[in-house]
């Protein structure tokens, strides 16, 4: 082809084009020759005007109006309240020794999404933990976000499942409660629940001072637990108070000893025993068995966990005796030589016939407590007016609640005295149709021990040097006749020659009860012997308690003297107590035979 002819070619082809556009004709398009209508376009407007506030709407409800839920929302993803618990307070005894102290242990954790391990590291994680492989599975469901695997472990526990080196598995440290006295103080001291709150004992009742207040720190962690930095200011914790006790660990734990092994030996369903500081009110120690371990509390039964000696009441049968001879003393009506015939073994009242176990014939006032005579009780009882004896039951604490800041603590049992009949008023002088507890019988008898004032009891330490003054019962020169009584009670001639101690002098009552099922008395027994040293100058009160003696041996004398017997020269050597007596002459006596007691 020449030039020409290409070149004639694109001019051809060009004006083909040409003349094809102009033949177009735009207004004969169906589509192109129709008007929009004008709404339609402000509607478009409209519409898109609309979508813009909406916008415009959300961005100042999500920056300004709804700002704070927003923002809480997005913290929620990456912010997080670590929780700085209090350390919870000490509980300690009378010389600083601790009962009772929080210390950190490990915690383990996981995260259940997290977690990558393989089958053997699962058995092996299965192991330490003490779970079976089904039971670990279970507790890692992986719709699980959070899940503890054993709260409270063991070092050793904690150090073998980080050798496994688990992705997903954390630990962190809590507090756990520790208890070194054990079984010996469990009663007093309680214990707490895995959350450190008190469910028994001192910790329960001093759980708002023992506990303090928790702190919180704002952190960021990132997507494994950790902590990348802090966010804002933290609430520092506040720790718990410590907590005093007027209790001597060591008069404790002897406490302890003697009464486990006293329900041993008479193979006994349980004991108890209560030691009380005369000058001040303080309890020294308020031992009970069978008892518990305060940090490992699984299996553990009523029985075991019942403070016997605030909680268990009974018919206190002839410790009674020495309030009514005080009584029949204060109100001039007796002297402590007053003869009283109790001749023959009997006497009839309304039908009922009171009895002692030897017939006697004359008995002084002092005689008829160291015989343990029924008879000569129910005659003294018998000149006074019901409500006399009723006004002296209740001014030595019967039918009362301890005034002692402890859980369990019951009032006992005595009716109105106008509701009495003579019959009721001839036995409840023996100690039958009233009740009380063991702590409230050793706090009544320490009117006998302070000259006839009977003082409140206390659990907490008191400042050194500090006497407790409380409320007159008797004169002094009453309650010193009747400390008299109860120390010829308490030696040879008397019902308890086992409760004497070397080296000092003691004086008490023992008694023996039947123990009352439904509406009437079985042949089961509770024994029991209360009395205070040193006579000349008495420092502390000890009561014993042994319920069900099973041996064949059940007088009060001889079940629960020996008890009252050692624990109070224990007690006494460690109060720094002087010996008052001459020792050879005590051992000669104390192997005389007991007076069986009427009861």
């Amino acid at each position: 082809m020449s030039w020409f002819g290409a070149k004639g070619g694109k001019q051809g082809g060009a004006a083909y084009r040409s003349v094809s556009a102009r033949s177009v004709s735009y207004s004969s398009s169906p589509l192109l020759a129709s008007k929009t209508p004008p709404w339609r376009s402000r509607l478009l407007v409209a519409l898109v005007g609309l979508g813009f506030m909406g916008l415009l709407g959300r961005a100042v409800y999500v920056q300004v109006i709804g700002n704070d839920f927003f923002q809480r929302q997005g913290e929620a993803r990456y912010a997080h309240t670590m929780e700085l618990p209090a350390s919870r307070g000490r509980i300690v005894d009378r010389k600083g020794q601790v009962l009772a102290a929080s210390v950190a242990v490990p915690s383990i954790w996981a995260i259940p999404k997290e977690m990558d391990a393989s089958d053997e590291q699962r058995r092996e994680l299965a192991k330490i933990l003490g779970l079976s492989r089904q039971e670990l599975d279970k507790r890692l469901d992986p719709n699980s976000r959070f899940v503890w695997l054993r709260r409270q472990a063991d070092d050793d526990t904690a150090a073998r499942i980080k050798a496994l080196k688990l992705k997903g598995v954390f630990q962190d440290r809590e507090y756990k409660r520790k208890y070194p006295e054990g079984e010996a103080a469990a009663h007093v001291v309680g214990f707490t629940n895995i959350e450190e709150r008190g469910q028994e004992g001192i910790e329960l009742a001093f759980q708002k001072e023992l506990q303090g207040r928790d702190g919180s720190r704002q952190v960021v962690r990132d997507r494994l637990g950790r902590v990348v930095e802090d966010m804002g200011d933290s609430v520092p914790a506040v720790n718990g108070r410590d907590i005093g006790l007027s209790v001597d660990s060591k008069v404790q734990f002897f406490a302890y000893q003697r009464i486990r092994d006293a329900v041993a030996e008479h193979r006994a369903k349980a004991g108890s025993v209560v030691v009380l500081d005369v000058l001040t009110g303080e309890v020294l120690a308020l031992a009970n068995f069978p008892s518990y371990n305060p940090g490992d509390r699984q299996n553990l039964s009523g029985a075991q966990l019942r403070n016997r000696a605030l909680t268990d009441i009974f018919e206190p049968g002839s410790t009674m005796k020495p309030f009514i001879a005080a009584l029949a003393l204060e109100s001039g009506r007796v002297k402590p030589d007053t003869i009283i015939n109790v001749a023959p073994r009997s006497i009839q009242i309304s039908g009922w016939s009171p009895t002692d176990v030897h017939p006697y014939g004359d008995l002084s006032v002092a005689q008829v407590i160291q015989k343990s005579s029924n008879i000569g009780t129910t005659k003294l009882a018998m000149q006074m007016q019901p409500r006399e004896m009723h006004d002296m039951f209740t001014a030595i604490g019967l039918g009362q609640r301890p005034l002692l800041n402890f859980p369990g603590a019951v009032t006992g049992k005595l009716r109105p005295y106008k509701s009495w009949r003579p019959i009721e008023q001839a036995t409840m002088s023996y100690g039958y149709g009233l009740s009380a507890s063991l702590f409230q019988l050793a706090r009544a008898y320490t009117v006998f021990a302070r000259d006839g004032e009977v003082i409140p009891a206390t659990l907490m330490r008191q400042p050194e040097g500090q006497i407790t003054h409380g409320i007159k019962v008797f004169s002094p020169h009453v309650a010193q006749d009747v400390r008299q009584m109860l120390q010829m009670a308490a030696g040879p001639g008397g019902t308890a020659p086992q409760a004497m101690v070397a080296g000092y002098s003691v004086g008490g009552k023992s008694g023996t009860a039947h123990k009352q099922e439904g509406k009437g008395y079985t042949n089961k027994y509770r024994s029991w012997f209360v009395g205070l040293a040193p006579i000349s100058k008495p420092r502390i009160v000890v009561a014993v308690m042994v319920d069900e003696p099973s041996t064949g041996v059940y007088y009060g004398g001889a079940v629960a003297g020996p008890v009252f017997s050692q624990v109070v020269a224990q007690s006494l050597r460690l109060l720094n107590v002087p010996p008052d007596l001459d020792v050879k002459t005590q051992i000669i006596a104390k192997n005389i035979p007991a007076v069986e007691e009427s009861f």
